[in-house]
């Protein structure tokens, strides 16, 4: 059964790759290699992926199964676009499931400890930015109680894309990721 533990210092190069292959495998097939390349560049090196678990307004979430990493999340807690209404707002940067491991509760068990490590921060709304292009994850986190609020500008290398900002209170002891009832950073 996978563990979800918090990253250490010793991880950023499994994570490094895993970041990268899980963003290929997600958006490689309809974004152009060279836009590609370039974020991967200058989004998941193992530098990187360091600094960010060193981060203290940061927080990495990897999930570990038999033959190692097999998803992760990260937080970060540095501000928020002006269509999310929050007093402290959290951001879900990232959250990605290696393609094996799709459809066995994964996604959903990160989602719920990031929904835990958001609160045990005192953030009242948890966020994130989506591809408009990306169904499969908008469904996804709607299931998870998210709501679209907004809208906002990912740079794909050279490519402005366009992201839905989604959000959901999380104010209170409960840490439930059930569906709510509602209308429609780095992608998760």
């Amino acid at each position: 059964m996978p563990v979800i533990r918090t990253a250490d210092r010793s991880d950023a190069g499994t994570l490094s790759r895993l970041a990268e292959a899980t963003f290929r495998s997600t958006f490689g097939a309809v974004n152009s290699p060279q836009d590609m390349a370039l974020h991967c560049q200058v989004s998941y090196s193992e530098a990187i992926q360091a600094g960010e678990i060193a981060n203290p307004d940061m927080l990495t979430l990897l999930c570990d199964g038999d033959e190692g990493l097999v998803g992760f999340a990260q937080l970060r807690w540095d501000g928020a676009p002006d269509c999310v209404a929050a007093q402290s707002p959290g951001e879900i940067q990232r959250l990605y499931v290696a393609d094996a491991w799709h459809g066995k509760g994964i996604a959903q068990g990160l989602m719920h400890a990031c929904i835990e490590a958001l609160q045990a921060r005192n953030s009242d709304v948890a966020w994130l930015g989506v591809w408009e292009r990306n169904p499969r994850a908008i469904a996804f986190y709607r299931k998870c109680g998210f709501v679209g609020v907004g809208d906002h500008v990912f740079p794909l290398g050279s490519d402005p894309q366009r992201d839905i900002v989604m959000a959901r209170s999380i104010a209170g002891p409960s840490s439930n990721i059930a569906p709510q009832r509602g209308t429609s950073g780095e992608r998760p």
